[in-house]
């Protein structure tokens, strides 16, 4: 398995198992048509269900489209049209890429299927404006089929927990639940997943608990959301699950936050040797794969929104991050005992542009489950 797959879950490889058998669609090699200052690129799927997707890459400017399992019958290089300069056909199978080599800057491209074929549409665009897209975010995927899927959201403690106090007396676990209550907002407006808050009013609930709603329901992703407090500490950042941490800064915040099951009156058990063994298995490993992979997304699309803790990616052995078999990440949205994150964090529009960030990670993150994750082209 690569370093950035995406776990496989039960439903997921039966899929895989009956794709295999049914063989590799078959499609004719794309085309394109310039006229009037736009290109339009037409891309047959070959009559079967392709999970396309498409990113932008800057220097040189370029679009990435994804095309796992397509049975490619044309050339592995075509001359360009408009503005494409070129397009070249780099790997196979579930890692097959089409690479768009622009002539300059384009505006974000409309894509749509129709009638079995893909069709992407761009016209021109300001060097500053593709500078933002260009920046491994998902610009447009397949839509789904089928049972959305779930995307499970934790807001940190609760009940008789409040979590980290900042100095104007703000409670964690009121920031927690407003920011996530927002972010189901948005990813329910988009409708690209299901939601499920482990919490939606002020309540206690075990950590335990939180981690074994998202297994039970085979969530797609858990993403717990948290504001903690630590002295000079200001910015975003995500964590991972480590057994061992990055630092002595992440062992402490995971300390502290795996202490919350004490807060409420409750006491996790120790983890039996067969949970040990699960940690080691293979199902462990690609669901860390799928974690890290989770975090990256999330340092990049909330360096564009907010300022970030330096090393924003840290890991650490937090216990709402050890399901074995659900992709998961902690995101501390800022720290409370800082009085500018505090602040800032009380802000509804702050809490608006974390939630679209993060919007946009569970968006790409989503997208790319079971396509290439190399952004090389």
């Amino acid at each position: 398995m690569s370093g950035g797959a995406a776990p496989w879950g039960r439903r997921s490889l039966l899929a895989l198992a009956t794709a295999l058998a049914a063989g590799p669609a078959e499609a004719a090699g794309p085309s394109l048509r310039a006229e009037a200052g736009r290109t339009r690129l037409s891309l047959p799927l070959g009559g079967s269900r392709i999970a396309w997707r498409l990113v932008a890459a800057g220097a040189p400017p370029r679009l990435l489209l994804d095309l796992p399992g397509l049975a490619w019958t044309g050339p592995a290089r075509l001359p360009g049209a408009g503005l494409v300069q070129a397009m070249e056909r780099q790997g196979s199978g579930a890692s097959q890429r089409l690479v768009l080599r622009l002539a300059g800057p384009v505006a974000p491209p409309v894509a749509r299927e129709a009638g079995g074929v893909l069709l992407i549409d761009l016209s021109p665009g300001p060097e500053a404006g593709f500078r933002r897209i260009a920046d491994g975010r998902t610009l447009a995927a397949a839509a789904p089929r089928g049972p959305l899927p779930l995307v499970v959201l934790d807001p940190g403690h609760g009940g008789r927990d409040p979590g980290a106090i900042g100095a104007r007396g703000t409670q964690e676990k009121r920031i927690t639940l407003a920011a996530a209550l927002e972010l189901k907002r948005q990813l329910e407006a988009a409708g690209r997943c299901r939601v499920l808050l482990t919490r939606s009013r002020d309540v206690f609930i075990p950590l335990g608990e939180r981690i074994g709603l998202a297994r039970r329901r085979e969530a797609a992703l858990f993403l717990s959301l948290h504001a903690d407090s630590a002295p000079g500490a200001r910015g975003a950042s995500v964590y991972t699950l480590a057994e061992t941490a990055t630092d002595g800064f992440s062992a402490a915040l995971a300390q502290r936050e795996n202490n919350a099951d004490r807060a409420g009156g409750l006491r996790l058990p120790s983890v039996p040797p067969e949970v040990q063994r699960i940690l080691l298995s293979l199902m462990r490993h690609e669901t860390r794969t799928g974690s890290e992979r989770l975090a990256r997304l999330a340092v990049a699309t909330l360096g564009n929104e907010v300022p970030l803790l330096p090393n924003s990616h840290r890991r650490a052995a937090f216990v709402v991050l050890k399901a074995p078999d659900v992709p998961a990440a902690l995101v501390e949205m800022g720290f409370l005992s800082n009085p500018q994150d505090e602040a800032a964090l009380n802000r509804p529009a702050h809490r608006a542009r974390v939630a679209a960030a993060l919007a946009g990670t569970v968006h790409g993150f989503l997208a790319a489950r079971g396509t290439s994750p190399s952004q090389r082209g």
